[in-house]
């Protein structure tokens, strides 16, 4: 399970989009309480750790503690705006959970048995990673922090299915079709630098030339 926030939160008495930029002017962000058939709460939220939350990662997988007026609140934040140009965060949604909840999450990719896979320690092979994270249901109080996916054994052209990766228990793909996650392709040969061979093989026929020229000249020199 991943571990989660922790944050106090205020109830705000005013909404809109002036009450939002005052607010945010104080270094709060406007966020909303929604789900879990209650009506929604607005709240404001202190910028800076909900910041901070934003880069550490798992902003969207982990469970956050909200003390809304000394009442704690589970939640998961579901979504989120920012500033396009200073990207700095704008509003957040935040979902009502309880332990009985289930909701579908992106789960970070950890490729492990890299020094075990031939391909890439013999063969000189890359790693593909084709999905970076994995869409899965999962209980909201339960998602995994990331999902790993073995590449050990594995030799250029071999790749790993969705059907092959062991899930926690509890978390369950979206889809029954399976779906590749990481390939082994061969390494990439370095292209020829054609600018260099053109000025080479101009070289060679400059010095033919000249050579040329220099015999045509003994020459005259000789029957001179």
């Amino acid at each position: 399970m991943a571990a989660g926030f922790e944050l106090k939160a205020e109830v705000r008495e005013r909404t809109g989009k002036g009450a939002a930029r005052a607010l945010r002017r104080t270094d709060m962000i406007p966020a909303v309480i929604y789900g879990n058939n209650e009506p929604p709460v607005a709240i404001a939220i202190p910028w800076k750790p909900t910041s901070m939350a934003l880069y550490a990662g798992g902003f969207k997988t982990h469970v956050w503690t909200l003390d809304v007026g000394g009442k704690k609140v589970q939640v998961l934040a579901r979504d989120y705006q920012r500033d396009p140009v200073r990207e700095r965060l704008l509003h957040v949604d935040f979902l009502r959970v309880t332990a009985r909840s289930r909701v579908t999450v992106d789960v970070p990719v950890a490729i492990v048995g890299e020094d075990e896979c031939p391909g890439l320690t013999q063969q000189d092979g890359v790693l593909n990673l084709v999905h970076h994270t994995l869409t899965v249901e999962a209980g909201a109080t339960a998602i995994p922090e990331h999902i790993e996916v073995s590449i050990a054994g594995l030799e250029i052209g071999a790749h790993v299915m969705s059907d092959q990766v062991t899930l926690p228990s509890g978390v369950n793909f979206t889809t029954d079709e399976p779906f590749p996650i990481a390939t082994i392709t061969a390494p990439v040969a370095e292209p020829v630098e054609e600018e260099e061979t053109e000025e080479g093989a101009e070289g060679e026929a400059e010095g033919a030339d000249e050579s040329a020229e220099g015999g045509e000249g003994a020459a005259e020199s000789d029957s001179e």
